[in-house]
């Protein structure tokens, strides 16, 4: 497949997203409709209730939009010995082999709903369940042949440089690598790429405005406010140097998708041919141009 064919859309660039109270959910059909518009052909899932429960219904719909399924964003609490991830692992690979999608991201989530609670602080214990859940997690995957991606995310316990560090370290697990999640987090995405673009096995690209980062960083505003006052940007027209990490990846080979995804509050169902469609168009416009340079 070549590499402009492994560009995928997902739903949270047009605000649907898992977290309660996140903003105004736009339906499927306008969604999956404006996607196709746009001219992608894949996209991951998005969050639970978004397509329907049943695998097959799941697969049908993509399939209405000649949409492809490339994985899905699965957070799961990970360090705690009393909640077993698997039986929701386990539910959602259902999904993932019906409508033939090999990635499952996986999100090491604190256990409280949004990205704006304290975390906890896990000791040596804490941190060998994490390890010996994603090891569990990778062989029920594996079994279904789906491949496990971690993400490194904001307000979950996986988000900073040293928490990156102990996964790299302490798993063999692939990781899904989050532009914006990483600079928020204090990693740098460049040298990141730079550095360990072979254990990258799925890439989320978005742009991100440095200064709104930093105030998130410093507690001066909440990640859901810092998105909802434009947080994330098109590609090209924020801060991260989006065009070297592409080189890097592709450099050490990269073979996995490149998902446009960019974070997004929706205030209110936008008027037919406005709202997200717009940023959407202007990222995939930016990484094709990019990809076209290495072409």
């Amino acid at each position: 497949m070549s590499t402009q064919a492994r560009i995928a859309a997902a739903p949270i660039s047009w605000g649907v997203c898992e977290v309660p109270g996140w903003g105004h959910q736009m339906a499927p059909a306008r969604v999956l409709q404006e996607m196709q518009e746009l001219g992608f052909a894949a996209t991951e899932f998005g969050p639970e209730g978004f397509l329907p429960a049943e695998p097959e219904a799941k697969a049908a719909l993509l399939e209405k939009y000649g949409m492809r399924a490339v994985g899905g964003f699965v957070p799961v609490v990970l360090h705690d010995r009393a909640q077993d991830p698997l039986p929701v692992i386990e539910a959602e690979l259902k999904g993932f082999i019906a409508a033939g999608a090999g990635t499952l991201v996986l999100a090491a989530a604190t256990g409280v709903d949004g990205y704006d609670a304290a975390r906890p602080q896990l000791d040596e214990a804490g941190w060998a369940t994490l390890f010996g859940n994603i090891r569990r997690i990778q062989e029920a995957a594996s079994a279904a042949g789906i491949a496990v991606a971690l993400h490194p995310h904001a307000g979950t316990m996986v988000e900073t440089q040293d928490d990156l560090d102990r996964v790299l370290a302490g798993t063999d697990v692939a990781i899904c690598f989050d532009t914006g999640h990483m600079l928020i987090g204090g990693i740098d995405p460049v040298a990141f790429a730079r550095q360990h673009a072979g254990r990258v096995s799925h890439a989320h690209l978005k742009d991100v405005s440095l200064a709104a980062a930093r105030q998130v960083q410093a507690g001066e505003k909440t990640y859901y406010d810092a998105v909802v006052d434009g947080l994330y940007r098109p590609l090209g027209q924020g801060d991260i140097d989006i065009r070297a990490i592409v080189l890097s990846l592709a450099e050490a080979g990269f073979d996995g998708w490149y998902v446009l995804e960019q974070d997004n509050v929706v205030q209110a169902e936008p008027a037919t041919g406005t709202g997200p469609i717009g940023d959407a168009r202007a990222s995939l416009d930016y990484l094709k141009s990019v990809l076209e340079e290495q072409a």
